[in-house]
């Protein structure tokens, strides 16, 4: 690849491929892995893990605006779907340490549970400018200590991606059958 940007003395453990054939360096968190999707942003200030389990970023991987997430950690309470479809998360700063009594696992911890891949480090504005003058963009992003011998089958992996296109995703993410809601809101200490 020859349009490799942000280049850093660090090692490298992230990278985010761009369908042009340029490289983002950055580091990873959550999952390690290749994962390829439709590039969305959301702007919100709150409420991260309501969207990380969001069923409608089904088959995408979202660029969050916001610098500080992670900040309130995650909570079985919070989850908007029992299992997050999206493929993974990219964020301006690595994940903060949560602060707040209803945390049971910080962010970084929940997205390996749920074996979602995160990339930090990279300049988020930018990526949403472009998804906003160029439109959807599919993408691949590594997590992984040798993350550039990767490249080459992500290459593979978003040449052969169909994108979101007359896909009905509706029906991919919706219950079978239905199921009776009895949990309670969560209680105060």
């Amino acid at each position: 690849m020859d349009k490799i940007l942000n280049s850093s003395e660090d090692k490298i453990t992230g990278l985010i491929l761009l369908p042009d054939g340029t490289v983002i360096k950055g580091q990873g968190f959550g999952a390690k892995g290749i994962r390829v999707g439709e590039l969305c942003f959301n702007t919100s200030m709150t409420g991260y893990q309501e969207i990380i389990s969001d069923p409608s970023y089904c088959n995408q991987i979202v660029c969050f605006t916001f610098p500080h997430i992670g900040n309130v950690g995650s909570n079985p309470e919070d989850y908007e779907t029992e299992t997050p479809v999206m493929e993974g998360i990219i964020t301006k700063w690595p994940p903060t340490e949560p602060s707040n009594w209803r945390s049971q696992s910080g962010l970084d911890k929940w997205l390996i549970n749920e074996d979602l891949v995160g990339i930090t480090g990279v300049d988020t504005r930018a990526l949403t400018r472009l998804v906003r003058n160029e439109g959807a963009l599919d993408i691949a992003i590594i997590h992984s200590s040798n993350c550039v011998e990767d490249l080459e089958k992500a290459t593979e992996m978003l040449a052969s991606f169909s994108g979101l296109m007359n896909k009905d995703l509706a029906n991919e993410v919706t219950r079978k059958s239905p199921v009776d809601w009895d949990k309670s809101l969560w209680d105060w200490p």
